[in-house]
């Protein structure tokens, strides 16, 4: 489960790097159907991950994970909600932690999957 939560991961940090870069060299939210294409592997992931703690138990690096991830995953909505459901231009300070903690929680990830 957890290497497949990790996949999933990786398929949204594909499609996340994607949405952040059109931000960046356009300077226009990226398009709608890209965004979503971004959040249900994210939310797909997150939801296998959570499944996976709760009901089998998992190392403390991968809870810390979680937990970037669902901290992450509050930015993300609020991101899509509050700004680019309303055609407002998505502001870097909160794509950037958005970003960083998605990151972070994807590395962790990787090391309680793989080490």
């Amino acid at each position: 489960m957890l290497l497949t939560s990790f996949i999933l991961f990786a398929i949204t940090a594909f499609f996340g790097l994607s949405n952040a870069g059109i931000r960046e060299m356009t300077g226009r939210n990226p398009p709608a159907w890209l965004t979503m294409v971004h959040g249900l592997p994210a939310a797909a992931g997150l939801t296998l991950l959570l499944y996976a703690t709760f009901a089998f138990g998992v190392a403390p690096l991968t809870i810390i994970a979680l937990i970037l991830f669902l901290v992450a995953a509050g930015g993300g909505a609020t991101l899509n909600l509050a700004f680019h459901q309303r055609n407002r231009l998505l502001p870097r300070w909160l794509l950037y932690l958005h970003l960083v903690l998605a990151v972070s929680g994807f590395i962790l990830l990787a090391i309680a999957v793989f080490a």
